[in-house]
């Protein structure tokens, strides 16, 4: 086959995919995880039954699929701020806000749909991911000496990490940003 007709199949492949996603997403919010069947994603992506089977084996795999997608699209919005230019105590700083938003963010998702989610080698490669750059970053943090060096980067790492999922749990913004704030006076040397 040319290759401009396998891109277009792959194009479409994945329009497709990433519809199903959507659909999919949105119509578990409105009727929660149970009340959605392969029949109804069908039939709002606008594909047949048979198609959809093509692509995944039931709605917990799209799920599954769809959250695989989010958790990407956090840890690149993260890397992107570590990496910006600024001080590594600034980088650390806009990173840890930002995973406190997203944290928030989780707030009210309902309890079926986050444990079929928060479970699997998916999320558990995220977080050592999560966890190590953090690391990395607090790490340069300690070279630059704008983190305490009296506790490993790990071990920081850990404790924002554990101290910003809290976030889920608030009420508002102003109380997230408080949670950083906190969190990142924590991270501070002592003078």
């Amino acid at each position: 086959m040319p290759k401009l007709w396998n891109e277009t199949i792959e194009e479409h492949r994945r329009a497709v995919r990433d519809a199903v996603l959507e659909v999919t997403a949105a119509l578990v919010a409105e009727h929660g995880l149970r009340g959605v069947t392969m029949s109804r994603i069908a039939e709002g992506t606008g594909i047949g039954r048979a198609t959809l089977y093509k692509y995944f084996p039931d709605v917990d795999s799209i799920m599954t699929a769809w959250h695989e997608r989010q958790i990407s699209g956090h840890l690149q919005e993260l890397a992107a701020l570590r990496d910006r230019p600024g001080s590594p105590g600034e980088r650390l700083t806009a990173v840890l806000d930002a995973y406190a938003r997203i944290q928030h963010r989780r707030r009210g998702h309902d309890a079926e749909i986050g444990a079929l989610l928060h479970r699997g080698e998916h999320v558990d490669h995220a977080e050592r991911h999560l966890r190590r750059f953090i690391g990395e970053l607090l790490a340069e943090g300690v070279a630059s000496g704008e983190v305490r060096d009296d506790v490993t980067p790990d071990e920081l790492a850990a404790y924002c990490l554990h101290a910003l999922a809290a976030a889920g749990g608030l009420e508002s913004e102003q109380a997230v940003h408080r949670l950083v704030r906190v969190t990142a006076d924590g991270l501070r040397p002592a003078h």
